[in-house]
């Protein structure tokens, strides 16, 4: 289990510099049009995303769980605001993804500019959650 959480860690950490560094430098290598709002990267990238906000649940619960009576208080709160902000980091994710892929093409209450908007707080929020929980990843693996 050791080298299994490590590698999660490690891959939670690449896909955390994989959005990060696409959502700085897509600006200057690709220009939106009402065609093309955004670079096909995005393809690539959103079920990467998915599934280090999975990931994130799945450890964080784990982590959430374990915090016992003998815990710490920063314990406590960085594992539930670890678990509690994967939650919410995916329920922005999967309502935006599911909006572009088309899966509710009916569901008109937002503009483009609303998806726009939440699809830069998501990508401002997953990359120190990937972070925080690759990094708790690799600490409790070499601790045990």
């Amino acid at each position: 289990m050791e080298a299994f959480k490590r590698f999660i860690g490690i891959v939670l950490i690449v896909i955390a510099a994989i959005v990060a560094i696409q959502t700085i430098l897509e600006p200057i290598y690709h220009t939106s049009t009402d065609d093309s709002p955004y670079s096909s990267a995005w393809d690539i990238i959103n079920p990467l995303s998915a599934i280090s906000i999975i990931l994130g649940l799945i450890f964080g619960y784990m982590r959430m769980r374990s915090v016992g009576e003998n815990s710490s208080v920063q314990e406590f709160i960085a594992a539930n605001t670890l678990f509690y902000g994967f939650i919410f980091t995916g329920i922005l994710f999967f309502w935006n993804w599911f909006g572009i892929m088309g899966v509710a093409s009916d569901f008109t209450a937002v503009s483009h500019g609303t998806r726009g908007l939440v699809w830069i707080l998501f990508d401002a929020i997953l990359p120190p959650l990937n972070i925080a929980m690759g990094i708790s990843l690799l600490r409790a693996s070499s601790s045990e």
